[in-house]
């Protein structure tokens, strides 16, 4: 069982090269040599999930490849989009995907919880289909998603039979919602009422899904899907948002599958690790360095 609870970050070891008498650090430095013929590029795309459009952003990575790509996937509403570990995931060899769920930020459709992990799950499809035109190798391919997104990227790597990589970030157990208080639920369908990004969601209706749906969304109930998987979880000390008891509960869970590869961090840090940018940067640069090309 590899199952580890650290209060540290990792060191950048595993991604550090040596050009001249400096070391590059993917998290700080720009990439030293571009390829002419394959430079970085970004590309805008169109996805469609359960026939919706849904709009996405393929960072591609330097060189020939093809790359080992990254989906990565924000949370609710989507404020923070982590785009600065995109950057240094794609400066460190990954090509990363970002993309809305359908009915979030002008994508097509109704948000719904239960479409966020279907669309992933379709986003996936498209890479392994369409991605080689891209320089994206659709054999390795991973998920990263913060708060909701690691609800998405839990949920969707556990029924992805040839997926290998799942990271959360602060990962939100949705389905945990349905145990709250009365007072707490209400407080968080307020907070829904206020996401006007997200197409016909209402705090009503938010709750309703989540309590129709409560065991299928609890991760807890995700671990035999992520046997066989290296899944790597990042929660904030001082998370307001998503306590740590909850991730405590996730880490639990899947560090008794002897078959999940399972690395947990508890690092200093609110919901969205604010104060902790570079430190979050290096720790998932450098665990997907090890584990997630394949």
């Amino acid at each position: 069982m590899r199952f580890v609870i650290l209060m540290v970050a990792f060191a950048l070891s595993a991604c550090a090269t040596t050009t001249g008498n400096k070391a590059f650090d993917p998290v700080t430095d720009d990439v030293p040599k571009i390829d002419a013929n394959y430079p970085p590029q970004n590309v805008e795309l169109t996805i469609t999930s359960a026939g919706k459009r849904l709009p996405a952003y393929l960072m591609v990575a330097n060189g020939k490849g093809p790359h080992a790509t990254v989906v990565l996937l924000h949370g609710l509403p989507g404020n923070e989009k982590n785009l600065d570990i995109a950057q240094s995931l794609r400066r460190a060899g990954f090509n990363v995907l970002f993309f809305h769920y359908r009915g979030a930020w002008g994508a097509d459709g109704d948000f719904t919880f239960g479409n966020v992990a279907r669309d992933v799950s379709a986003v996936l499809g498209w890479l392994r289909l369409n991605g080689s035109q891209y320089r994206v190798d659709g054999l390795s391919l991973s998920l990263v998603g913060h708060s909701m997104g690691g609800f998405a990227a839990i949920r969707a790597g556990a029924r992805d039979q040839r997926l290998d990589c799942v990271v959360g970030l602060a990962a939100a157990n949705i389905g945990e919602v349905a145990e709250r208080s009365k007072n707490e639920a209400d407080q968080f369908s307020a907070y829904l009422d206020k996401l006007y990004m997200l197409n016909n969601l209402t705090g009503q209706g938010g709750v309703a899904e989540i309590r129709a749906n409560a065991r299928s969304f609890d991760l807890v109930n995700d671990a035999a899907g992520l046997a066989g998987k290296s899944v790597l979880l990042v929660s904030g000390l001082q998370d307001q948002a998503v306590p740590i008891s909850v991730q405590r509960r996730l880490a639990q869970a899947y560090g008794q599958n002897p078959r999940i590869g399972l690395t947990a961090l508890e690092i200093p840090g609110d919901h969205s690790f604010s104060g902790n940018r570079i430190r979050l940067q290096r720790i998932v640069v450098n665990w997907m360095a090890q584990n997630c090309r394949y």
